[in-house]
């Protein structure tokens, strides 16, 4: 497969149980991709591939280079970026602090001020919140420093793991149009969702993952209307 972010025939075991098989999918360089799916069908265990935690068979090919054998510190400096299910943050560190960790794999550091205003800009809440400590947001307000944090490491592919999980709706619409608006920065997303509608609105093209395996892929447009798909993800019968 091509684009600018490319997986194919990728395999990962645990304990020599397959996770996921044979998973192949594409990104293009502004493109915002989803893998939905249910619990279990290894929606996570491919980011996990995708970024180096995990190993895996099968070839990832980023910007036209081989990334498989790479370690996830060499793919974090290359831009690729993971924003995990439960946000990793520091929770004694300042909003402000958290942020800063966030440009650590970037060897030129004269435009972190700018980024760091530009990710002000994005969220100002977070400006408003600069010192306080980050263990004390909310749920929302800890998403969007996730979010933040990653984009201060100016990342080209950014893969993001349920990031609407545990908040309340008015802030699900909050943070899925803040993903949307990131193609503004010409920066292509991975996005693994349970919200499977919320997901499908937001991206360009998706992809359904049902246990390890791509059983259903296509334009998000002609998936939001697909029958099984309303049946099994999307609330309808």
């Amino acid at each position: 497969m091509s684009g600018m972010f490319s997986m194919t025939d990728v395999t990962v075991c645990y304990d020599n149980v397959e996770a996921v098989r044979n998973v192949s999918l594409s990104i293009e360089e502004g493109q915002i991709v989803t893998v939905i799916g249910p619990n279990g069908a290894g929606k996570t265990t491919l980011l996990m591939a995708a970024i180096g935690l995990l190993a895996s068979r099968g070839r990832l090919l980023f910007q036209g280079n081989d990334i498989g054998r790479m370690s996830v510190e060499d793919r974090v400096e290359r831009r690729l970026c993971l924003v995990p299910e439960k946000r990793e943050l520091f929770s004694d560190m300042s909003v402000a602090d958290n942020l800063l960790l966030g440009s650590y794999s970037l060897r030129d550091r004269s435009g972190v001020q700018k980024t760091l205003d530009e990710v002000y800009d994005r969220f100002p809440r977070l400006k408003e919140r600069q010192r306080q400590a980050a263990g004390t947001l909310s749920g929302g307000e800890r998403q969007m420093l996730a979010l933040g944090r990653a984009l201060m490491a100016k990342p080209k592919l950014l893969m993001l793991d349920e990031p609407s999980l545990g908040l309340a709706p008015l802030i699900v619409r909050e943070i899925f149009r803040t993903i949307a608006s990131l193609r503004d920065l010409g920066v292509s997303i991975l996005l693994v969702e349970q919200n499977a509608r919320a997901a499908l609105e937001t991206a360009d093209y998706g992809y359904v993952l049902e246990t390890g395996e791509v059983v259903q892929s296509g334009p998000a447009k002609d998936l939001i209307h697909d029958p099984r798909l309303i049946t099994a993800y999307l609330g309808g019968h």
